[in-house]
């Protein structure tokens, strides 16, 4: 369910994404579809005895995809995407089940356009954050415009700020 500017309230949950478990095929499949060929993602034996990793890894790049779905998905099709910082905190491994989650934590009107601020966060089955950060969305007000598409920043938008990492 996409959010609405007149039903957003800080702290609620803006999105969730279950992907479940990650296999080596799951990861190979991504490996392919972006080029990049580097044996930590399908070499087990590479992986673990060459670079000394616990398993072949989760591709960074399709964890930076899941998060940007995730926004794009909670903000629905008269949201904009503006901006996603995040940093990856842990490897995510063959194996591993990855939840993506997201939560409001701030909203600002500006120019007739809501600006909503999410904290979005990869874990694992154990609960634990591989990948932490916020995104920052644009959503129609009541009354107000549609966001225009594309979406091109004024510069009063600066005055909506990215949280400091945690």
């Amino acid at each position: 369910m996409a959010l609405r500017w007149n039903e957003i309230e800080v702290g609620a949950r803006a999105g969730e994404l279950d992907k479940g478990r990650m296999s080596s095929s799951h990861i190979m499949r991504w490996s392919a579809a972006v080029e990049n060929w580097h044996r930590i993602h399908y070499d087990h034996r590479f992986a673990t005895e060459h670079d000394k990793l616990p398993d072949i890894l989760i591709n960074g790049s399709w964890k930076q995809h899941v998060l940007v779905q995730l926004v794009k998905d909670a903000l629905g099709p008269e949201g904009w995407p503006w901006k996603i910082k995040f940093r990856y905190r842990k490897m995510d491994v063959a194996g591993d089940s990855i939840r993506a989650r997201a939560e409001v934590v701030a909203k600002q009107e500006i120019d007739g356009l809501g600006f909503v601020t999410l904290r979005v966060e990869l874990t694992d089955q154990n609960g634990a954050v591989s990948t932490g950060g916020f995104a920052i969305g644009v959503l129609p007000v009541p009354g107000g415009p549609r966001v225009p598409y594309p979406f091109v920043p004024k510069p009063a938008f600066e005055a909506v700020q990215m949280p400091a990492d945690e």
